[in-house]
């Protein structure tokens, strides 16, 4: 698949390199040395600009011959590969400008334990529920599927469980621990994510990882699971928990928006909304976390279609464990682990959050 003269470097010893310099994701894009996200900057490393013929000779290095095949055909490829004592990796291969480019992002071995991961304290206490549906949602590259896989190892580790999870594709591996945990890849244990999950009920799962809600079957799979008895965590790409609640409801025909609403009002536990922010010394990120905890007046909201009015009711619930997307990132920053110009980057309301700050401030003086 390719011609001319080898690149410098080999795809393990990028990866090997990107893993010691501490970065979360490598580029790979024609006309460009590697590209090494460490913190929010993207470094070019010291190395020829790649060509398309490089690209695809890395890529094949790390895929095999019926992924390529796919590759061709769909012009998008999701993979993992995995460096023996070394770390796994989350893979996606597209086509730019009729040229291959390929965006690799770093998965350690270990599953971080939950509570050094920043997450709010009552968030522990989801992995102790019977049933129900939890939710972790915020942008691409905020921490969601490390904060499941932490999750889903205190379930393994303290609960006698048995525990199937579909994942596009798999990035954390979990063994066998008190619970029995099944994973299932999309394009090696089953040919589509739709498929996994119409069939995934008949494994007799206690609990089930649904790697993204991402259209109308895997959300009604979800929410009819998580009805019946299971409990279901997945992911979805929304940034605060009204948005996550209209996100859900909107993917289905209006005629079916009232049932939608009655399963999410008996289903739903939790949303929770995280992002990564850049620390104060600029050498590493915390997590800012929004908690959307399922009580009656929250139940009452989905069902009545009243999703805006769930902010008021998480700003007054603190003594719960709610919190909004904009007072964690005021305590962040108050705390000296943000800056303020972070928080209000990042702020859902920016005047609540200078309001916030404000009041902070004069309070400490």
């Amino acid at each position: 698949m390719s011609k001319g003269n080898p690149y410098p470097l080999n795809m393990d010893q990028m990866l090997t390199m990107a893993v010691e310099k501490k970065a979360s994701d490598v580029h790979i894009v024609p006309m460009e040395p590697p590209i090494f996200r460490i913190n929010r900057d993207m470094v070019k490393l010291d190395y020829p600009d790649l060509t398309p013929d490089n690209v695809k000779e890395l890529l094949v290095q790390m895929v095999k011959p019926h992924q390529i095949e796919n590759f061709k055909k769909d012009l998008e490829l999701d993979f993992s590969y995995a460096i023996p004592d070394v770390a796994r990796f989350r893979g996606n291969a597209m086509f730019q400008r009729g040229t291959v480019a390929v965006a690799m992002r770093i998965v350690p071995f270990e599953i971080p334990e939950l509570d050094k991961l920043g997450v709010l304290p009552g968030v522990r206490e989801l992995c102790s529920l019977p049933r129900g549906l939890v939710l972790v949602t915020g942008p691409t590259g905020s921490g969601k599927s490390t904060t499941l896989a932490a999750m889903i190892d205190i379930i393994n580790s303290e609960r006698e469980l048995n525990i199937v999870t579909v994942e596009d594709p798999i990035e954390f591996l979990h063994s066998h621990k008190k619970s029995s945990v099944k994973q299932r890849e999309v394009g090696f244990d089953t040919r589509t994510f739709a498929e996994a999950l119409r069939h995934v009920l008949r494994h007799d799962p206690d609990v089930i990882l649904i790697g993204e809600m991402r259209d109308l079957d895997s959300i009604s799979i979800a929410l009819t699971a998580a009805e019946t008895g299971h409990l279901v965590f997945s992911t979805l790409h929304t940034q605060t928990a009204p948005l996550t609640i209209n996100r859900i409801v909107d993917v289905f025909a209006e005629h079916q928006r009232d049932q939608i609403r009655q399963q999410l009002t008996g289903s739903l536990q939790a949303v929770l909304s995280q992002q990564l922010i850049p620390n104060i010394q600029g050498d590493g990120r915390v997590m800012a976390m929004e908690y959307l905890k399922a009580n009656n007046a929250v139940r009452s909201m989905i069902r009545e279609g009243k999703e805006h009015q769930l902010y008021s009711v998480m700003q007054a619930s603190s003594a719960t464990g709610m919190k909004t997307m904009d007072q964690s990132l005021v305590e962040l920053s108050v705390a000296g682990k943000i800056s303020r110009a972070e928080a209000l980057g990042k702020c859902i309301d920016l005047k609540e959050v200078e309001r916030l700050l404000q009041r902070q401030s004069f309070t400490s003086v």
